[in-house]
């Protein structure tokens, strides 16, 4: 009798360019993801151009200093949406939280998080 054969593991896309939360590897993990983390937006989008995850987590960091945009995380969730199964969570810092609405006004495929991270609702988004 053969076996059949295993699933491909979940793959998560960790983006941390600020920090100052835990390393949430060890939950990812838990919670069946093969986890792949870089420092910038840039590093992300050189990965996503080989191979798209099932989720990725980013943290949003608001830029008033871009004209036409209101952080680099828009380039990145751009790429995300081109394929329907993939999910972006984002951390957010509460102060920001009207910026980041004009984000999820484009992409609503978005889970949002603020700071401080609720790490049971961080379960929960990885399991929705």
């Amino acid at each position: 009798m053969s076996k059949s054969p295993e699933p491909a593991p979940r793959r998560l896309l960790s983006i941390i360019e600020l920090g100052g939360y835990p390393n949430f590897t060890p939950l990812y993990q838990s919670e069946g993801f093969e986890v792949s983390t870089v420092t910038s937006v840039r590093k992300a989008l050189g990965l996503l151009k080989r191979d798209l995850p099932d989720v990725v987590v980013a943290e949003f960091n608001f830029q008033s200093d871009f004209r036409d945009r209101t952080s680099s995380l828009e380039s990145l969730l751009a790429v995300v949406q081109r394929t329907p199964t993939a999910r972006a969570i984002v951390f957010y810092e509460v102060d920001t939280a009207h910026q980041l609405e004009r984000l999820r006004a484009r992409y609503p495929f978005i889970e949002a998080i603020p700071f401080p991270i609720d790490e049971h609702r961080l379960r929960e988004a990885l399991r929705e």
